[in-house]
């Protein structure tokens, strides 16, 4: 007999491209009872305890800012007790007694500054009418002792009202009722 081969024939197949027929995860996913009984427990969990854990939260959030508060005032607290201490050292109070109470010693002379604080903003200083402070010293051309004086004799041994009293020139411009003209300003 002779032996007879097996038929083989050769089929042409074509590979699939690959994702093209590929499912989402999703899709082979099955449900059973007890997995629909754990996502229903689950859900309840999350229902039942999530205002308990913001209220839990919102306390944690409580005390950190109380214990921030608190840390606060131990500073503030610290400070304080630092600031008392330092009025045991006399050079501190001999010091706060100059400064504050413009203090000196037999023999001394203070000399206080008014205005330095809003001069520090500007290059001049200036006057209250506007005007620039000279740096040099200026001899008045006016004795306003003498002018003082002749104001006071005059207004108190005239007959003549406030508004007729005319006030004495300390300008040193020359004009008696003490206004500043074109040339001076």
């Amino acid at each position: 007999m002779p032996s007879q081969k097996p038929r083989v024939r050769r089929v042409p197949v074509a590979v699939p491209e690959t994702g093209a027929h590929e499912q989402p995860w999703y899709r082979s996913i099955r449900f059973s009872g007890f997995s629909l009984l754990m996502l229903a427990i689950i859900v309840l969990f999350v229902v039942v305890l999530a205002p308990s854990l913001r209220t839990l939260v919102q306390q944690q959030e409580q005390i950190a800012q109380q214990q921030r508060e608190v840390a606060a005032q131990k500073a503030d607290v610290t400070q304080k007790k630092q600031d008392v201490a330092r009025w045991d050292d006399p050079a501190y109070i001999e010091a706060q007694a100059r400064d504050r109470l413009l203090y000196v010693y037999p023999g001394e002379e203070s000399y206080l500054v008014m205005g330095a604080e809003e001069a520090k903003g500007s290059d001049r200083a200036r006057t209250d009418s506007g005007s620039p402070v000279s740096s040099t010293v200026q001899t008045p051309e006016v004795d306003w002792v003498q002018a003082m004086l002749s104001s006071v004799l005059q207004s108190g041994l005239t007959d003549k009202t406030t508004e007729e009293l005319v006030a004495p020139d300390v300008s040193g411009t020359g004009d008696p009722t003490g206004a500043a003209t074109s040339d001076t300003k």
